[in-house]
């Protein structure tokens, strides 16, 4: 594991761990909803992504501490009734998001990238990007068994990062030509198929503009720059869903004064608008999926803040449920059920890690 990649791992670790303990209720506005916490394998240490194939079979990823500073990069899965640790990915490979086609074939991403293949976990070295060595921030699954990687090419120090982008063609990474973007990075990318794909991030700040989102599309075999609607203060999008050729949703968060907020964008097709959110501090928006009955839900929060949202199409906003309870690093809908997953840690100890599940 490089020094740039374990300080950011180190840094977002603490950043959140100094929060625990600061409870944050929700909104009295919030609509009711029950979280379930279920036994994890894992006594000490962090869970970082989930995902699902089904109601019968879930994965997440994180790490299990080992000592004082040793850890142990690790994967669990869901058989419907119990978590239980299927794997032990390789070592430093410190895993923050997750991909998953099927039982042979899932995708992990932190410090480099690996690939379970049914048996074993093998390192899948990233192309090298004369922008820097690559940092992956998120992974998405594309046609004919490909895989898109979305992060940032750092030369040395993470202010001089650029966005990159590489595609896995079932031998290797290949390194994604971009137009000239300036500084900045990506941190979510969805397929939309047959060719075409979404990436989102942010652009950083300069002298005469604060920091804003970065919006890319695939068409005909080029990434093109999207414009972004004009948002207050700095700004970054961290995560994108597709819900068909005309429809795609990005969050993340703004901050003005120091104080963030959430952020969610809508695509139609062809332009992407702001969306109504309500006032939550140091809510930021990590992750968005929808359920099998239709429902769009939005995730994140910030240290202890925990934060979930639901699209209202009446309202044409978005309303604030019952939060999961726990320092959240990612959230998950199952395919062809209402049910969500979510992973961390708690908010009070050291380091506990924590799952809870829902079904509306």
């Amino acid at each position: 594991m490089s020094g740039r990649k374990a300080s950011r791992w180190a840094a977002t670790t603490m950043t959140a761990l100094c929060a625990l303990g600061i409870l944050a209720a929700p909104t009295s506005s919030a609509v009711a909803q029950d979280w379930r916490a279920l036994l994890t394998p894992v006594a000490k240490g962090d869970l970082t992504a989930v995902t699902a194939l089904g109601d019968t079979q879930a994965y997440a990823v994180g790490y299990r501490l080992r000592g004082n500073t040793a850890v142990d990069a690790l994967a669990l899965r869901w058989d419907g009734r119990n978590w239980t640790q299927h794997s032990t990915l390789p070592a430093e490979s410190f895993p923050q998001t997750l991909a998953v086609r099927s039982t042979t074939d899932m995708w992990a991403a932190g410090a480099g990238t690996a690939q379970w293949t049914g048996s074993t976990w093998i390192r899948r070295t990233l192309a090298s990007d004369p922008g820097g060595a690559m940092t992956p921030e998120s992974l998405a699954l594309a046609e004919n068994n490909a895989v898109w990687v979305a992060g940032k090419a750092v030369p040395g120090s993470i202010k001089d990062a650029t966005p990159a982008l590489q595609r896995w063609d079932g031998t290797a990474w290949r390194r994604q030509p971009l137009p000239d973007l300036g500084k900045g990075e990506l941190n979510g990318i969805v397929s939309l198929g047959a060719g075409q794909a979404l990436a989102v991030g942010a652009q950083f700040a300069t002298p005469s503009q604060p920091q804003r989102p970065l919006l890319l599309r695939l068409t005909n075999g080029q990434w093109r720059p999207e414009p972004a609607p004009t948002v207050t203060g700095h700004s970054w999008l961290t995560a994108v869903t597709s819900l068909g050729a005309s429809e795609a949703w990005a969050v993340g968060a703004t901050t003005t004064n120091g104080v963030e907020q959430p952020l969610a964008l809508r695509w139609n097709g062809s332009t992407w608008a702001s969306t109504r959110v309500p006032s939550i501090p140091d809510g930021r928006l990590r992750s968005i999926g929808r359920t099998a009955g239709g429902e769009l839900l939005a995730a994140g929060g910030k240290g202890a803040v925990s934060v979930l949202l639901r699209w209202n199409p009446a309202a044409n906003g978005w309303e604030r449920l019952t939060d999961p309870g726990i320092v959240t690093r990612a959230v998950s809908t199952v395919p062809g059920s209402n049910a969500v997953w979510a992973v961390g840690v708690g908010r009070r100890g050291d380091l506990v890690p924590q799952i809870r599940h829902t079904v509306r």
